[in-house]
């Protein structure tokens, strides 16, 4: 695999999330995210765990990008920028986001991050949409431990 160092004067975009709603009423209950357009998915697929200890981390890409989207139970959601493919900075901001299919919302993972995913509830269940093909995917994948940025952004605090 060839080792990619990101021009740091580059574009970089940031993770964003894509609200969506729901509506209700004596029929039963609508989820949407209208503002997500699919524009560029060429895949999607579910994933879900065992239990709530499995921590699914780190994957990366340099060229795609991802949508994920919690169709059941609730997640915590992690997501670091990579300036490198094989030793990114370990000082990198990780961003921790929290989605839940009682609250319809999209996120969308941006090229040169790695993300990874813990299931806060049993029943968690998210797809993820992709920007490349399988086969697109295979050339761009660079996977790191779950803790390569620190046990502590899987932890849920108290409050």
């Amino acid at each position: 695999m060839v080792n990619i160092i990101v021009n740091m004067r580059m574009n970089i975009q940031e993770p964003k999330i894509i609200d969506g709603n729901l509506s209700i009423d004596d029929r039963g209950c609508v989820r949407f995210v209208n503002d997500f357009d699919f524009a560029g998915v060429k895949r999607f697929y579910q994933v879900e765990n065992f239990d709530q200890t499995i921590i699914r981390a780190f994957h990366g890409h340099m060229k795609e990008a991802k949508y994920a989207y919690v169709v059941s139970g609730t997640v915590l959601i992690c997501v670091v920028p990579m300036d490198h493919t094989k030793n990114p900075s370990k000082n990198a901001k990780v961003e921790r986001f929290v989605l839940s299919s009682q609250k319809p919302t999209v996120l969308y993972i941006p090229p040169a991050h790695a993300n990874g995913f813990k299931s806060l509830t049993d029943d968690a269940k998210i797809i993820f949409f992709s920007t490349s093909t399988l086969d697109e995917s295979k050339g761009d994948d660079y996977r790191f431990p779950h803790n390569y940025w620190g046990e502590k952004i899987w932890t849920v605090e108290n409050r």
